[in-house]
């Protein structure tokens, strides 16, 4: 049994920060009183992740214990299972899904699996499993739908199978392999169905717009739905000092996401220059002014709630609180749309950092 003075799953698990300010465990406020309806969970061992990521908070080549690294940049504290259940039932109108993160650690597949079932068992909230396929099989994926998750997340990453070697791979002594991840995810669209599984992408890790596009469009044809985060460097990651792309790049990239999700597109539509830039998103202008005007585009994109709102919107969580941005957790308002066209050159505000002093 667990020696519970050491904190590890599945009696303890660690929450992202936003989480705890969601459910009372942690003081504060969102900037423009965004709100958080996803509760993301982390499993959490002495052992740590086996994996070794380049960008990633919770490599094993980064100095520090395991509960006390950073992940996504913040804090993820530590609380009982108990507890955290507790704080739930207090807010269920408040809470739409719970997502359980996996570390690549064999322990993960039956603690998520217990976890998952407990959760299920008190209260009628839709849970998430962001899997690692490196400790996972076809086996693991029934019996995480056996516990009550409902939809699978498979953090792909990167766009090409080169990329994802060069960070998660080979290039960095890792145990990550691209075919694994594809196999898996593959296989969770076809026991959990259609767009209930999915994969994420990190914008600015040397890809293309052509490459990421691309690798967008394979996960719809599989059955499978994706969400972006931009590149934001890891203190004391291998990535600390690298840049985070540029924000037309970001842009027109969330918008290429939205056009092939959203099934007005395909990737084969778009055009590109020499460098593998959208120059044309391959539908009217007047579908394309829509689109962007709604605001969707620009919106995190992440599981549903029962609702069909998306409820892990992770305020914040690949940029900066301010008017930059990057994944709205709200609808844009019209001067964000303003910006938006602005930032990828396509009008808008002339000066938005005059804009805002004006206001």
């Amino acid at each position: 049994m667990t020696d519970l003075c050491r904190r590890e799953s599945p009696e303890y698990l660690r929450m992202s920060l936003a989480a705890a300010m969601t459910l009372g465990f942690k003081p504060g406020l969102f900037y423009r009183d965004a709100r958080l309806y996803c509760v993301n969970l982390l499993l959490t061992y002495q052992s740590g992740c086996a994996a070794r990521c380049s960008y990633c908070g919770l490599s094993r080549e980064r100095a520090g214990a395991d509960g006390d690294k950073s992940f996504i940049r913040v804090s993820w504290p530590t609380y009982g299972l108990d507890e955290i259940i507790a704080a739930i039932a207090a807010r269920t109108d408040k809470v739409k899904r719970i997502c359980i993160s996996q570390v690549t650690n064999t322990r993960s597949i039956r603690d998520s699996i217990s976890i998952c079932q407990k959760l299920r068992q008190s209260f009628d909230i839709p849970v998430s499993l962001l899997i690692s396929p490196t400790v996972t099989n076809r086996e693991d994926l029934l019996a995480f739908k056996e516990a009550g998750a409902d939809k699978i997340g498979v953090a792909l990453d990167l766009a090409t199978p080169e990329l994802f070697d060069q960070h998660r791979g080979r290039g960095v002594g890792g145990p990550h392999s691209w075919f694994q991840y594809v196999e898996r995810l593959a296989q969770a669209v076809e026991i959990f169905g259609p767009r209930n599984a999915g994969s994420h992408f990190v914008v600015g890790m040397g890809e293309s717009e052509l490459q990421m596009c691309r690798a967008i469009q394979q996960v719809q044809d599989m059955g499978g739905w994706t969400h972006l985060f931009s590149f934001f460097p890891e203190a004391g990651s291998a990535l600390e000092n690298h840049p985070m792309p540029d924000m037309a790049h970001y842009r027109r990239i969330q918008l290429a996401r939205h056009l092939i999700d959203s099934r007005l597109a395909r990737e084969q539509d778009f055009s590109y220059d020499a460098q593998g830039r959208i120059v044309d998103f391959g539908v009217l202008p007047a579908v394309l002014d829509r689109e962007i005007d709604s605001g969707e585009p620009f919106r995190t994109s992440g599981c549903a709630g029962y609702d069909g709102q998306v409820a892990c919107n992770r305020p914040f969580a690949n940029s900066r609180p301010g008017p930059d941005i990057r994944n709205f957790p709200f609808p844009p308002e019209a001067s964000d749309i303003a910006r938006i066209r602005w930032q990828m050159g396509l009008g808008g505000i002339e000066d938005p950092d005059a804009a805002d002093d004006a206001a």
